[in-house]
């Protein structure tokens, strides 16, 4: 393979896409399509000569911005070779990066309903772009694969058995940033820190936390669906199980209306009644009780996480943030950590304003890093390899 490789990581109402040139990789062009379909859809492109150049879309769906991105590749030079796609669900089967064909998208079909909010608008980029490029293959990787070999008991949803064989069990996601994250641990700490115990917080406006002992993945927050587990930007994360029926009760809620709460109305959005955006919520946190509770919620969340992941561990040997909260937001990384000490952990607080690549003490048992997650490096080197 040369000239280009495409990567497409496509969100519920965003699209990133990466062009690496080949033999070494090397990202030469990259853009994100935000608010798609609405109104005040937007596309910014960055590259290495004029830098980011945003511009308004009309009304489009995740399909219709594959014309728009083709025009973008073709007023760079850019002709991919190989596409590479994240995928968020590949079910128990996929378990590795995998070629698209008619089987796999079969496959994803089946798989639409574990993942409504994702998996329909990444098939139809797929089909977008092979009739865009039709000869030029593409890969897909999957987000579930990194916890694929999940302990069973971290796998089992306690309800009835039948429910677990028609594949309702514990999934986990972000997994294509985990792999990355993994990765890099080895690189810049060395293959044991990366086969100790490890606790990975990918800490976004998507939140989960993995923990990996021996270089596997034991355990993780996320469950059936990207739903469950840490409070987020505007998902609630783990809910008592009865509020469903007593919405149901009290404002005739139907499954349709409850799963639109859950996820787009809720998490730091819905305790701030304000904005989803940590960013916002500490400029508003002083003199806002709403933004302060929020924030204090997803902090609070997020080191009861990391206390039940240490004791899945068996204790805690690094402990990696990633994500946009996790690489950039210094005080809520020491919010987490506060009151840590009992597992040997200790934040340096001049590292952590200064965003270091390591924030912990030099006294720290627990080694707390740094590590800015490329899930479209990932994805590019896995289209490589495979194809």
């Amino acid at each position: 393979m040369d000239a280009w490789v495409l990567t497409i990581n496509g969100g519920s109402s965003s699209l990133k896409f990466a062009a690496f040139r080949n033999a070494p990789l090397a990202r030469v062009l990259a853009g994100t399509f935000e608010r798609i379909g609405s109104d005040d859809a937007r596309l910014t492109v960055s590259d290495s000569t004029t830098g980011k150049r945003p511009r308004p879309l009309p009304r489009v769906d995740h399909a219709g911005c594959v014309p728009v991105l083709v025009d973008v590749l073709a007023q760079s030079g850019a002709s991919p070779s190989a596409i590479g796609h994240r995928v968020v669900h590949g079910g128990a089967r996929h378990r590795q990066p995998a070629r698209v064909t008619a089987e796999v998208l079969a496959d994803l079909r089946a798989l639409a309903t574990f993942a409504p909010e994702h998996e329909p608008a990444e098939i139809a980029l797929i089909e977008a772009f092979a009739r865009h490029y039709p000869e030029v293959p593409q890969v897909a990787c999957f987000d579930t694969a990194f916890h694929a070999d999940l302990p069973r008991v971290a796998q089992l949803l306690p309800i009835p058995r039948r429910y677990a064989d028609r594949g309702v069990r514990r999934y986990g996601f972000h997994g294509i940033s985990y792999a990355y994250l993994l990765q890099e641990l080895e690189r810049v700490a060395g293959p044991a820190a990366a086969r100790g115990r490890v606790l990975l917080a990918h800490l976004g406006n998507g939140a989960s936390m993995a923990a990996v002992r021996d270089g596997r993945c034991i355990d993780t927050s996320m469950a059936f669906t990207p739903a469950a587990g840490l409070v987020m930007g505007t998902r609630a994360g783990d809910l008592d199980p009865g509020l469903p029926a007593y919405l149901a009760r009290t404002e005739q809620m139907s499954a349709v209306q409850f799963d639109a709460l859950v996820n787009h109305e809720s998490g730091l959005l819905g305790v701030s009644e304000t904005s989803g955006d940590v960013r916002d919520l500490l400029a508003r946190e002083a003199h806002d009780t709403r933004a302060a509770e929020a924030l204090a919620l997803f902090c609070y969340q997020a080191k009861k996480w990391i206390g039940a992941f240490s004791a899945a561990l068996g204790g805690l040997d690094t402990l990696v943030f990633a994500g946009g909260i996790g690489e950039h937001a210094a005080p809520l990384r020491a919010r987490i950590c506060d009151g840590l000490g009992y597992l040997g952990l200790a934040l340096d607080a001049a590292r952590n304003s200064d965003n270091a690549a390591v924030i912990s003490s030099d006294g720290s048992r627990v080694t707390v890093r740094i590590i800015p997650t490329d899930e479209e490096l990932l994805i590019a080197r896995a289209t490589v390899e495979l194809m």
